[in-house]
């Protein structure tokens, strides 16, 4: 069917060429950009102006756009909540808050007196105009996340200050709008403070509540990830009924959900994934259509205005991170990291721009309206947001990748670079994705590709039998996939199921195996037979029993019980890292029971990489014990065992799986048993010979979340 002459005109209405153009625009950029090593988020903005109605006008900035563009607004600040890891940041809040202070106070003072002083501006314009360049927005940080520092303390530290110096510049438009509007007095200081707190109340508590019953009880992949642009939408919508802007909303439902959308898991990889092809490219794109390159050229005074302001914003931004760097005694890239990243303003300057503009004071003598905001400030925010994106861009690319190289090279470079192979047992179809969500957890960040599913044929089964492995393995390797990890099935014809995992075991070199218990089984008589007969025959591996009862998502926090001892076992401390590693990876607090000595290697470690986690010191296996009858509702229980001739074994390990099978069988619960042969590395001749360097042993263990 040929086009109509319909099709043709300009701008463009068809939306299958509208849409067509703008996919192509998203796909050829960043292919073109990358080749000469500039960063694809400009070539965006560029496109859209290009494009756009001040450009060639090929599309107009109708709302299709703009709904597609706010949504990938909202995702950003979305992924900006969601990915800080809450132990990292309730440790440097106070740094977090100082940055905030800065950033938010140098351009305020640069931009008012530009204003005041320089332009002209009433007080009250001036005001408004200064809290233009306070606020910033992360465009940059999906590429910061990237390359994988997202928990180096300057993006700690510059996430968790963009959240208040936001609030602040934004709170700063509520008030100027309302006074310039003869609203400002008693009523509305109380209005605004309740609604503020009414919202963030109703987000950071209710939203987790809802979020945790709807991951419970639907499993649909699709509906999973539905519910989370509506929780995104909702709570931008809250913080517009409370008199914020919307993307404050999306911050605090990422904050919400943080601990209930694992990094590791399928569903971060597809929020990330959709955000980041579609949503945040629309929204750069859009911004870039507002872009009018002819009004530079028409006035002299814009071109004046956009100096000042570029000046105010630029200036102020970089002067906050240099504050920032010296206080806090960061590195060189480090410091230029927090500038890089706060130097952009999109987001809500663009928004406080755009209230002020529609806003109108009076009428002069010819009859043209005073705005709150004029022309000339409406354009050199423009100019603002391609120049400090642009800047933002170059100097967050540039010491991003020079951090991150470091910390590689200081992984490699280190004698304790974690080897790990984990092996998934996968018997059973109502274990399948269980045991892959743990094993995804426990991994090391940088393990791609060295998870392995076994599915054990028992010779002499019929072909239903290699057909139901075939089923098992193959949704074993689309739910690791999901999560961006290979995971490698393995199908094994063997006498039995015990002497095929421990064959595969020794082929593989494998280091960790994850066996998953039926959630209405637990514990059989003839599971514990093989487990102490068959599994831990393996003494060169750790052993992983994992019962689920529940989303390991949902779980809020872990109760881990540590015997007295541990540490002299040569596989605590690998064991330790798979305890971290469930932390780190799910933002699930752990509270550990474990004896004086043990205590303070937690904590040694913890200063070194930090988790959200508790101490409590117990005497004996009765207190631990004690400890896991106080286990509720949404909490697990993680146990480090031991195996028969180990120093930690205690003959009452034995009544652990009945106290299991009783009590626990509506919880999370994993038995982690260390393995006990001494391996040829420093860390495990350190433990059996008991004179270890915990401090040494902390920085190993944060070598390997670096890797």
């Amino acid at each position: 069917m040929a086009l109509s002459i319909q099709h043709l005109t300009l701008p463009i209405e068809d939306p299958l060429l509208k849409f067509l153009l703008e996919l192509i625009i998203i796909l050829c950029i960043p292919l073109f950009l990358n080749k000469i090593k500039v960063p694809h988020i400009l070539g965006l903005l560029i496109a859209g102006a290009v494009v756009g109605p001040n450009g060639f006008h090929l599309l107009s900035r109708d709302s299709s756009i703009v709904v597609t563009g706010t949504t990938g607004l909202l995702y950003i600040m979305f992924l900006a909540g969601l990915e800080i890891n809450m132990g990292d940041f309730k440790k440097n809040k106070w740094k977090s808050i100082t940055f905030s202070l800065y950033t938010f106070a140098a351009p305020f003072v640069l931009g008012f007196v530009g204003g005041y002083y320089i332009l002209g501006f009433s007080l009250l314009t001036s005001v408004l105009f200064a809290s233009l360049f306070s606020s910033h927005t992360l465009i940059v940080y999906p590429m910061v996340s990237s390359l994988g520092i997202t928990r180096n303390l300057a993006v700690n530290l510059t996430v968790g200050g963009t959240m208040i110096t936001d609030v602040l510049s934004l709170v700063v438009l509520a008030v100027v709008v309302g006074m310039s509007q003869g609203e400002v007095g008693p009523s509305f200081w109380a209005r605004l403070s309740v609604s503020m707190v009414v919202f963030a109340l109703i987000v950071l508590l209710l939203f987790p509540i809802i979020g945790r019953w709807f991951f419970k009880n639907v499993s649909d992949k699709i509906s999973q990830y539905i519910f989370v642009l509506v929780m995104i939408y909702m709570a931008a919508l809250l913080a517009e009924l409370a008199g914020i802007e919307a993307i404050i909303g999306a911050f605090f439902a990422g904050l919400a959900l943080n601990k209930l959308i694992p990094h590791s898991s399928s569903l971060m990889n597809r929020v990330e994934f959709i955000g980041n092809a579609i949503f945040i490219p629309f929204f750069l794109i859009s911004v870039g259509m507002l872009i009018d390159f002819a009004a530079f050229i028409k006035s002299w005074e814009t071109l004046g205005v956009a100096m000042i302001m570029l000046v105010a914003s630029i200036g102020g931004k970089y002067a906050a991170a240099i504050a920032t760097q010296k206080t806090f005694r960061l590195t060189a890239d480090e410091g230029k990291l927090i500038f890089g990243m706060s130097a952009a303003s999109a987001a809500a300057t663009l928004a406080s721009v755009m209230v002020g503009y529609n806003i109108i004071l009076s009428e002069n003598e010819l009859g043209e309206p005073v705005r709150l905001l004029n022309e000339h400030v409406l354009n050199g925010s423009i100019l603002l947001i391609l120049i400090s994106c642009t800047i933002s861009s170059f100097i967050s690319m540039a010491s991003a990748q020079r951090i991150a190289r470091a910390e590689k090279e200081n992984t490699v470079s280190g004698k304790s670079e974690e080897k790990e192979n984990i092996l998934l047992a996968i018997n059973h179809q109502s274990t399948v994705e269980n045991i892959v969500n743990l094993g995804l957890l426990v991994k090391t960040h940088s393990n791609k590709d060295r998870l392995y599913g076994l599915n054990i044929i028992a010779e002499g089964l019929n072909e239903s039998s290699a057909k139901n492995a075939e089923m098992l393995l193959g949704s074993a390797v689309r739910l690791a996939a999901a999560a961006d990890t290979i995971l490698k099935p393995i199908t094994r014809h063997d006498n039995d199921v015990v002497s095929g995992i421990s064959n595969v075991v020794k082929e593989q070199n494998v280091t960790d195996l994850i066996i998953g218990l039926e959630r209405k089984k637990g514990f059989s008589a003839s599971f514990v037979y093989n487990l102490h007969k068959g599994y831990l025959k393996n003494r060169h591996i750790n052993v992983l029993v994992y019962h689920a009862a529940q989303p390991i998502a949902t779980v809020k926090d872990y109760t881990v019980l540590i015997p007295a001892h541990a540490e002299k076992e040569a596989g605590f401390f690998h064991s330790l890292l798979r305890i971290w590693n469930i932390s780190r990876n799910s933002g699930a607090k752990m509270n550990f029971y474990a004896s004086r000595e043990i205590t303070e290697i937690l904590k040694s470690i913890k200063s070194k990489v930090n988790i959200e986690a508790s101490f409590m010191e117990i005497a004996s296996w009765d207190e631990a014990e004690m400890a896991a009858e106080k286990v509720g509702e949404d909490t697990g229980l993680i146990l480090m065992m031991a195996n028969r001739g180990m120093d930690t074994y205690s003959e009452k390990m034995q009544n652990v799986p009945d106290m299991l099978n009783k009590s626990f069988s509506g919880n999370n619960y994993i038995l982690i048993y260390p393995f006990s042969t001494v391996q040829d590395t420093e860390v495990e001749r350190r433990a059996v010979s008991n004179h270890q360097d915990f401090a040494e042993i902390g920085n190993m263990i944060s070598a390997v979340f670096r890797a």
